[in-house]
């Protein structure tokens, strides 16, 4: 394939690859983009540079490897030998609960979607759909027990706690079930009180799940069937948005839209708003599009399909819907191109140092999509009076073992804040949850 340069594109006789590299208009060599906290962002033309498909081989952590979190820090193993931990859950008592579930490759192809996004040791059979409960009861930070808490569950990955309710956000619907804190068993039968559309393009299969202060309400993310819509927008139906319904499962309402897959949502301490880490698309060049973090606003769009970064409009569907290019909100932070970034737990405890109060950690899966690897770390966003500060530090990083042959020791995603202020992180291509705490 010639290469493609942000000037010329020589088209005319060419046999177009799978990647279908088409012209770009309306830009320059770069675009900036000023973000909040003073974050410049510098958008390479569409394919600047070619698509690819450069998957990772996970080979596993070495004895007495660990990842490497900055200095003051101590890294730890949590919990060993899981099958696919991907979301974790803290329950108000420091119950630990973790969603254990996986692409699956008939999922994908029941919506006739690539495998893509899948390391070449990464699990693609079938998911173990089961949530495990950790307790620790004597304070250590280490879990005493792990216990099989539900299972038969298809693809779960949202979890959350409110009143006597135990919610479980399987890829195709929301069940309830009853529940007291502290229980470490279900006592009554689950309840689907609302369906979901099933499955969805790379991981877009999960569904997190979130609750206000004052628990009257449940956000639900869900990402899109699609890369961007190649297959029209009726398989996208009450997808790319965070849904918000009463805690029953009546009321639902589209909260925000545009947002390819708001796997991270978490509200910002001390406020009532609510932010996303969302995973943006495909195949438009190495540095294109970033995922990003933002606010999300209540009846915002966030450009998903027709835009990206505001209002770029994307190249696939050019003119299709100006309205809604102009409609599209630039979001507040931007986190890399194919970091996946997926995870998000705001830092609400004491336990760090007072850099990290108030601030963000954002679990990076990693690329598929890129040339070189990019993500595979837990990224860390700092807030200074509320407010994004305009950088963005490593925090947790070592996961990638030799870079020239794509190889990893695991990847990161899910990440949680624990009740003694302990970051917890999972990493299910190793089939691992790491803890990191201050020292002393």
């Amino acid at each position: 394939m010639m290469k493609i340069s942000t000037i010329y594109l020589l088209i005319i006789g060419l046999a177009i690859s799978a990647c279908k590299h088409k012209k770009a208009s309306n830009y320059n060599n770069t675009d900036t983009v000023a973000n909040k906290g003073d974050q410049e962002v510098k958008l390479d033309a569409p394919y600047a540079t070619k698509a690819v498909k450069n998957f990772c081989e996970v080979i596993g952590w070495p004895k007495g490897k660990m990842p490497v979190a900055p200095q003051g820090f101590t890294v730890s193993l949590y919990a060993d030998s899981l099958a696919n931990p991907r979301n974790i859950y803290v329950a108000p008592n420091g119950d630990i609960f973790v969603a254990e579930a996986n692409t699956e490759v008939t999922g994908l192809k029941k919506i006739g979607a690539d495998i893509v996004g899948i390391s070449k040791s990464q699990n693609m059979g079938k998911s173990a759909n089961k949530i495990l409960l950790f307790k620790d009861t004597n304070g250590d930070g280490q879990p005493d027990s792990k216990i099989i808490f539900l299972a038969q569950l298809n693809q779960p990955f949202g979890i959350l706690t409110l009143g006597n309710w135990f919610y479980v956000a399987n890829t195709d619907g929301l069940w309830r079930y009853p529940y007291k804190l502290g229980d470490t068993t279900v006592s009554g039968k689950g309840v689907k009180i609302l369906s979901l559309p099933a499955g969805g393009y790379n991981n877009h299969w999960t569904r997190n799940l979130l609750a206000n202060k004052a628990g009257t309400k449940i956000y639900i993310s869900v990402g899109s069937g699609t890369n961007v819509a190649e297959q029209g927008m009726a398989v996208e139906k009450r997808r790319a948005d965070i849904l918000e319904i009463n805690p029953d499962g009546s009321g639902e309402r589209v909260y925000a839209s545009g947002l390819r897959n708001p796997a991270g949502i978490d509200f910002q301490p001390g406020t009532e708003v609510l932010y996303a880490a969302v995973n943006e698309r495909d195949n438009l060049g190495d540095n294109l599009v970033p995922d990003y973090f933002t606010s999300v606003k209540d009846g915002g769009f966030y450009g998903w399909p027709w835009a990206y970064f505001g209002q770029h409009e994307d190249p696939d569907h050019k003119n299709a819907n100006p309205e809604m290019v102009k409609k599209s909100i630039v979001p507040d932070f931007a986190l890399g191109a194919h970091t996946a970034s997926l995870g998000l737990a705001f830092y609400n405890a004491e336990n760090f140092p007072e850099h990290y109060k108030n601030g963000a950690f954002i679990g990076q899966h990693g690329s598929w999509n890129s040339s070189k690897l990019v993500g595979y770390k837990v990224t860390f966003v700092p807030f200074a009076n509320g407010k994004l500060t305009g950088k963005m530090e490593d925090f947790l990083t070592g996961f990638i073992a030799d870079s020239a042959k794509a190889k990893v020791y695991g990847r990161p995603v899910g990440v949680a804040v624990a009740k003694d202020g302990s970051l917890l992180v999972a990493d299910d291509a190793a089939n691992k949850i790491w803890r990191v705490q201050a020292n002393k």
